[in-house]
C-alpha cells in the first residue's frame, strides 16, 4: 500500500504487524535477497501520521488467539475510526466465531495501540531475526564454549557465535562434529576478528545442510506437531499432517555410505547429467506408518559422517577454508569476500547443484586473480572480482551467466598483463 502510494503522512494511521511474510522477489534470488525490515519500518513512519506496528503474530501465538483480531484491538484503539470499543466487541459476540479467543485477542490490540498513543514506539524485529539459531549465553557456560565442547581458545569476541554453532551441531550430529568444526576455526582465531566471524557463522550453517535426514529429524519432532495443535486452535479436531516429498536420486543415495553406492552415483550421474530422476511421496506424518518411515530416517544420522553427499560437502568445506586461508595471505579484505562466498550454497537437488558450479568458479577465478595480481601486490581486482561476482550470482540464472563471463574476461586480461582493462571491466555496470 505504501508503494502504491496510498498512505498520506497528513492523515493516514498505519497499523501493521512486523513479522515478515517474504515476497517472491525475495524468495527467488539465489542467496536470499531480503529486504532490510528497517527500510519497511522507516517507509511506514514516513508515510504515516500515526505508526502502531507490533509483531501481532507472535503476540497471537502466545495467547492462543488470532493475528486479525489484534489488529482489530489496535485499530480500535487508534482512535483513527469515532467507533467506540465496546462497538468491536459487540460485533465480535454477535458474530459468534470463536468469542472467547477473539475478544482476548481484540483486548490485547487495544492494550498496544493505546500505550503506543501515549508514547509508545514501533518495534522492529529485525535485529533479532538475523541472530543465528542457539543460544548466546551458552558462550558463558562452564566447561567451554557451549557446556559441551572444549574450547578454552575461543578468542572472547567469537565465543558468543561459537558457542551457537555448537549448539547448532550438536542438535545436527553429536559432540565430535562439533569438535570438528571447533578444530576448523581454530586457524582463524588469532587472525582478523571480522574473518573469523565470518568462517564461524558461515561454516556453522554449512555443516549442518539438511539432507534427508534432517529433513525427517524436523519433520519427526514433538514441537513440530504441538505448534501445529497450537495454530490449529481446535483442540477437539483430528488433525491430519501429509507432508509432500520429492527427493531426487542425489538426496536418495546421497544419505547413504559413500563406499556402497559411489559406483551408482558416477553411473547417475553420466546417465542423467543435467538433473536426476526424483520420487515424489506423500507422507501422512499423522498415522502410525507415516510417522514411523520418517522416524525411523531420522535415525539414520550415524551413517552421515560416511555418506556419500558427507564426502562431497567436506571436500568442498575444505577447499573453500582453504582458499580463505591463502587469500587472507595476500588481503584480508580478499578472504573476508571469499569467506561470504559460502553463503551461496545453499537449495536442493538442481538448485544445488547448479550453485556448486557457480561457488567452484568464484573461488578459482577469484585466487587465480589473486595470484596474478600477488607479485605487483595489489589484489584489489581479485577483491572486487569476488565481490561482484557474488553480488551478480545474487540476482539469479541471468546474474550467475554474466557472473561467469565478467571473472573470465577479467582473468585473462590479468594474466595478459593487462590491468587496467580487468579494473575497467569490473568499474563497468
Amino acid at each position: 500500500m505504501i508503494e502504491l502510494g496510498f498512505p498520506s503522512p497528513a492523515r493516514t494511521t498505519i497499523i501493521a504487524s512486523t513479522h515478515r511474510l517474504y515476497s517472491i522477489h525475495e524468495k527467488i534470488t539465489t542467496a536470499g535477497n531480503v529486504y532490510p525490515t528497517e527500510r519497511l519500518m522507516a517507509g511506514a513512519q514516513a508515510f504515516a501520521r500515526q505508526l502502531l506496528a507490533f509483531d501481532a503474530l507472535a503476540l497471537a501465538r502466545e495467547h492462543e488467539t488470532e493475528a486479525n483480531a489484534i489488529l482489530l484491538g489496535a485499530l480500535a484503539g487508534s482512535g483513527a475510526f469515532p467507533i467506540p470499543a465496546d462497538g468491536y466487541r459487540a460485533a465480535i459476540e454477535r458474530k459468534g466465531i470463536q468469542v472467547t479467543a477473539n475478544l482476548r485477542g481484540f483486548e490485547l490490540g487495544l492494550a498496544r495501540a493505546r500505550a503506543g498513543a501515549a508514547g509508545g514506539t514501533a518495534e522492529s524485529p529485525a535485529a533479532e531475526s538475523r541472530q543465528p539459531p542457539g543460544n548466546p549465553a551458552a558462550a558463558e557456560r562452564p566447561g567451554g564454549v557451549g557446556g559441551h565442547v572444549g574450547a578454552p581458545d575461543v578468542p572472547i569476541g567469537l565465543r558468543s557465535i561459537v558457542a551457537q554453532g555448537i549448539e547448532r551441531l550438536l542438535d545436527y550430529q553429536d559432540r565430535a562434529y562439533a569438535e570438528r568444526y571447533v578444530a576448523r576455526l581454530r586457524p582463524f582465531f588469532a587472525g582478523d576478528a571480522e574473518l573469523a566471524t565470518l568462517v564461524a557463522r558461515n561454516l556453522a550453517v554449512w555443516m549442518t545442510y539438511e539432507d534427508a535426514i534432517r529433513v525427517a529429524d524436523l519433520k519427526t519432532r514433538r514441537s513440530r506437531f504441538d505448534r501445529i495443535r497450537r495454530d490449529a486452535r481446535a483442540p477437539d479436531a483430528e488433525i491430519v499432517v501429509t507432508d509432500y516429498l520429492k527427493p531426487d536420486l542425489d538426496e536418495i543415495y546421497g544419505i547413504l555410505p559413500d563406499r556402497l553406492v559411489r559406483p551408482f552415483a558416477q553411473w547417475a550421474e553420466r546417465r542423467w547429467p543435467h538433473g536426476r530422476p526424483s520420487l515424489g511421496q506423500h507422507v501422512k506424518t499423522t498415522t502410525v506408518s507415516g510417522y514411523l518411515r520418517l522416524w525411523l530416517l531420522a535415525r539414520c544420522r550415524r551413517l552421515r559422517p560416511v555418506s556419500y553427499r558427507a564426502r562431497h560437502e567436506h571436500a568442498r568445506m575444505e577447499r573453500w577454508l582453504a582458499a580463505v586461508a591463502r587469500a587472507s595471505a595476500w588481503d584480508v579484505e580478499l578472504a573476508r569476500e571469499l569467506a561470504r562466498a559460502a553463503t551461496l550454497v545453499k537449495g536442493y537437488g538442481d538448485v544445488r547443484r547448479r550453485m556448486y558450479g557457480v561457488f567452484d568458479d568464484l573461488l578459482a577465478r577469484a585466487l587465480r586473480a589473486g595470484e596474478l595480481a600477488a607479485a605487483p601486490g595489489d589484489v584489489s581486482a581479485a577483491r572486487e572480482l569476488a565481490r561482484r561476482y557474488r553480488e551478480l550470482v545474487r540476482e539469479g540464472p541471468e546474474g550467475e551467466t554474466r557472473a561467469a563471463g565478467l571473472a573470465r574476461d577479467v582473468v585473462d586480461r590479468l594474466a595478459s598483463g593487462d590491468a587496467p582493462a580487468a579494473a575497467a571491466l569490473l568499474a563497468a555496470p
